[in-house]
C-alpha cells in the first residue's frame, strides 16, 4: 500500500531538520524521497508497506523522542478532503464559551469543572449541558456580545485551514455542542459556510436557563457528518473531522481522516490522527498542502 508519513511542527516552534528526517527514513519500510511542505515545519515522507499504521506511528514517535513534532500516517490516495467538520470550543477557538459566560455570574470554576468532565467523557454530555445552562438563568443576553468581543480568540491557523479547503472545493461546517449565539459569529470570523449548534432560550432580553431540545451532542455531530457526506455524494474517505472532546469522538472515528486536536486523552488515543503540538495549519499539511498554497482571504 502507498502510504505517507507527515511530520509537522508548530510554525512558531520549528523543530524539523535533516537529522530528524533521516531518523524517520530509517524506521519506515521502503521510504521514498522526503518532500518539504514548509522548511523546518512540515515534511511528507512517502513509503510503501502493509504493516499496521499505528505500529508505524509508534516507531516514528520513538524516533522523534521528546521533540514537539506531530506525526500523521495515512494512505497517500485521497488526502485532500472535500468535506470538513470541526468542533468549536477548544478547537477552532481557544476557549469554552459556556465557561466564559459563567465567569460573569461568578461561577466559572464550578462550570469549567463540569465542562472538563463532560469533555473527558466522565459524565454524559446532555445532562451536563442542561446543568450548566441552568446556572446562567437571568443573565442578560448582551453578555454574549461582551464575551465574543473580549474573551473569544480564534485558534491560530484556523482561517487558513478553512479558506484553503474552500478554495480547493471543500465544504466546511462548524458543528458545536455550544450555542448558536457564538457559532454564528465564530463561523463568520473564520470563514465556515455553515454552522450548527444548540440554541439558548431567551425571554425579555435574558437567558431563561434552558436550552432548546433535542440537544446537539455526540449523536447529532455524527449524524451531521453522515448527512452532509450523503448530500454532497461523497465517500467517507473524502471527509476530514477535528475536535477535542468526548462528544466529538463519534464523528472523528467515522471520518476519512479524524483528527484529535490538542484533545482529551481518551479522544487522542482513539482518533486516527492526533495533533498535540501544531496549530490548525497542521490539518493542511496532513492533506499534503504546501505552505505556498495556503489561502487566507
Amino acid at each position: 500500500m502507498s502510504l505517507v508519513a507527515t511530520l509537522i511542527c508548530n510554525p512558531v516552534n520549528p523543530a524539523l531538520d535533516s537529522t530528524i528526517v533521516d531518523g524517520a527514513l530509517a524506521v519506515l519500510p521502503s521510504p521514498g524521497t522526503a518532500q518539504w511542505l514548509f522548511d523546518e515545519v512540515a515534511v511528507d515522507i512517502p513509503f510503501t508497506g502493509s504493516e499496521d499504521i499505528k505500529a508505524i506511528e509508534a516507531r516514528l514517535r520513538q524516533a522523534r523522542g521528546d521533540l514537539p513534532i506531530d506525526i500523521v500516517v495515512q494512505p497517500a490516495a485521497f488526502r485532500r478532503k472535500k468535506l470538513f467538520l470541526a468542533d468549536m470550543d477548544s478547537t477552532m477557538i481557544g476557549q469554552e464559551c459556556i465557561d466564559e459566560l459563567a465567569d460573569f455570574a461568578g461561577l466559572k470554576a464550578h462550570v469549567a469543572a463540569i465542562t472538563e468532565r463532560a469533555m473527558r467523557g466522565e459524565i454524559e454530555f446532555e445532562p451536563a449541558l442542561r446543568e450548566r445552562v441552568a446556572l446562567l438563568k437571568d443573565m442578560p443576553v448582551g453578555v454574549v456580545d461582551e464575551v465574543l468581543k473580549k474573551r473569544i480568540t480564534a485558534t491560530p491557523g484556523g482561517r487558513e485551514l478553512v479558506m484553503t479547503m474552500r478554495a480547493n472545493g471543500a465544504y466546511t461546517c462548524l458543528i458545536s455542542g455550544g450555542f448558536t449565539l457564538f457559532t454564528n459569529a465564530v463561523a463568520a470570523m473564520i470563514g465556515f459556510q455553515e454552522n450548527r449548534a444548540n440554541e439558548l432560550k431567551v425571554s425579555g432580553g435574558k437567558l431563561t436557563g434552558e436550552v432548546t431540545e433535542p440537544i446537539l451532542g455526540r449523536a447529532t455531530k455524527l449524524a451531521t457528518l453522515i448527512e452532509l457526506t450523503e448530500s454532497f455524494d461523497l465517500d467517507d474517505i473524502d471527509t476530514l473531522v477535528t475536535g477535542d472532546g468526548a462528544n466529538d469522538l463519534g464523528m472523528i472515528e467515522a471520518a476519512g481522516l479524524g483528527v484529535a486536536y490538542h484533545a482529551k486523552p481518551a479522544v487522542a488515543a482513539a482518533a486516527a490522527a492526533r495533533i498535540d503540538h501544531g496549530d490548525l495549519t497542521a490539518l493542511l499539511y496532513a492533506q499534503g498542502y504546501r505552505r505556498d498554497e495556503f489561502v487566507t482571504a
